[in-house]
């Protein structure tokens, strides 16, 4: 190498090492957070197809005795509902499959099909007035993951991401799992859209573990290869991207650069989180044994727990299968088995922790169920956006609450309706993220995770 080249190899490394260390490679944006958030960390338990918040948590003693008659106009007000009813003469109210019961000292309802859940719930804010633009899976699934309709937005674990950076540097900052229910075919499908980062680096999109086999591939070198030598074809390879990044001002070079690193460092600290060897029997009585099985639900819970132990920013986990147009009361029953026990045990077992102050856990899908049968009487329900059921807990939420209202039918919110965008700014609130100030100027427009409608912070469920 002559000496004409050496100073040029040498200003490219140092160039690029200093866009490294700002926002390119994934650091967090400059002016995040805004104060200080209750929260660090989230556990997105994202329930993808839409679970029935009727037949779950949106209790109402009056649907007993309305089964089976005609759901009033004055209800339905005209609202458009999907291809799959529309043709419907009939739309029979169906009251829910399962007796409620009132539990905790909050006294909050919760369906028999839920036992577990029914045990937490003094430490969880079940929201009953959600509502979505969406009536179909997807645009629904993708406004809920990016607080836009169309793709090609970043998703909100893309966004915390961008915002506050990774606090463990051998993992990323932003992780998804994926499990199927048991209870009935896959479900709709799950795109990598909904963990994408967008127009925002590419750095900040989710890192997808799979659901079979090792979670993550190539964590061990290969037979005959060592630390030493993968650390010398990395630094060569490190120098031939940065040589071309002198050239060409690719922001995604030095994405790539930094996602090489990251493999590197991952190989010690991913290994030992997917170790689940040493986890003590009580685990799995708290998880349940399909924690032992990769892949399932409870077996991502259990994976969530780990990685905010390790500091990991954000875990999202889409479990498949809510989507009742039909068997409900079996498939609505094999969907709660497979979740339920996971779900509370992820509450229970980080509030043992001392992890659930500084832990935000949100659990929900796309949309409700519609009251009305679809088909006969008590086979399915269609697709609801007018109102639905989420629940979120952890650190910045009020415990042991209920929040908002719907009318008599569960078809329409009469007291504090809550936004998909008002959850997510909501969840940014308690990360120390004001939604109105985070803002990526793209296409010429200052773009924000919340739209450009008007967002609030659900001030009421704040602790």
């Amino acid at each position: 190498m002559n000496r004409r080249d050496l100073l040029k190899l040498s200003a490219a490394a140092a160039g690029s090492s200093f866009a490294l260390n700002t926002q390119a490679a994934g650091a967090p944006a400059p002016t995040t957070p805004h104060f200080r958030g209750e929260a660090k960390n989230i556990i997105y338990l994202c329930q993808s197809g839409g679970p029935s918040h009727i037949d779950l948590f949106d209790y109402h003693p009056e649907m007993k005795s309305l089964h089976g008659k005609e759901l009033p106009d004055s209800v339905r007000n005209g609202q458009r509902v999907t291809g799959m009813t529309a043709g419907q003469k009939s739309f029979p109210v169906c009251a829910p499959i399962e007796p409620f019961k009132q539990y905790g000292q909050s006294g909050t309802w919760v369906s028999d099909l839920l036992p577990y859940t029914s045990k937490v719930v003094d430490d969880i804010c079940m929201i009953r007035s959600m509502h979505t633009e969406a009536i179909n899976h997807d645009p629904g699934i993708t406004f809920l993951n990016t607080g836009h309709q169309f793709p090609g937005h970043p998703s909100l674990g893309a966004w915390v991401s961008y915002g506050l950076g990774s606090k463990n540097k051998n993992m990323p900052a932003f992780t998804t799992l994926i499990s199927s229910g048991n209870g009935k075919n896959p479900g709709q499908p799950i795109f990598s859209r909904l963990w994408s980062s967008g127009f925002l680096p590419s750095v900040n999109q989710g890192v997808q573990l799979r659901s079979s086999g090792d979670p993550i591939l190539y964590l061990k070198d290969p037979k005959g290869y060592n630390r030493k030598n993968r650390r010398m074809v990395l630094d060569t390879l490190k120098q031939l991207n940065e040589k071309y990044f002198a050239s060409q001002k690719d922001n995604e070079v030095l994405t790539r650069i930094e996602q090489y690193e990251m493999s590197y460092r991952m190989q010690k600290e991913a290994q030992e989180i997917v170790d689940i060897s040493k986890e003590p029997k009580s685990t799995f009585k708290l998880y349940g044994e399909d924690a032992r099985k990769p892949g399932t639900y409870a077996y991502n819970c259990l994976l969530a727990r780990r990685m905010v132990e390790r500091d990991v920013r954000m875990v999202q986990l889409f479990h498949r299968g809510w989507d009742q147009h039909q068997k409900l009361s079996v498939d609505l029953a094999a969907q709660c088995k497979d979740t339920d026990q996971a779900s509370a045990a992820l509450v229970m077992d980080l509030k043992q922790r001392g992890l659930l102050d500084d832990t935000l856990i949100v659990w929900g899908g796309e949309f409700g169920r519609s009251v009305y049968s679809q088909g006969k009487l008590g086979s399915g329900r269609d697709h609801h956006g007018r109102c639905f059921s989420m629940w979120v807990a952890g650190g910045g939420i009020k415990g042991g609450m209920s929040y908002g209202q719907t009318d008599e039918f569960a078809y329409n919110i009469v007291e504090n309706p809550v936004s998909v965008n008002d959850l997510n700014a909501t969840l940014l609130h308690c990360l120390g993220i004001d939604h109105e100030r985070f803002t990526v100027k793209h296409q010429g427009l200052d773009t924000k995770l919340t739209g450009v409608e008007e967002a609030h912070v659900i001030k009421g469920i704040l602790s």
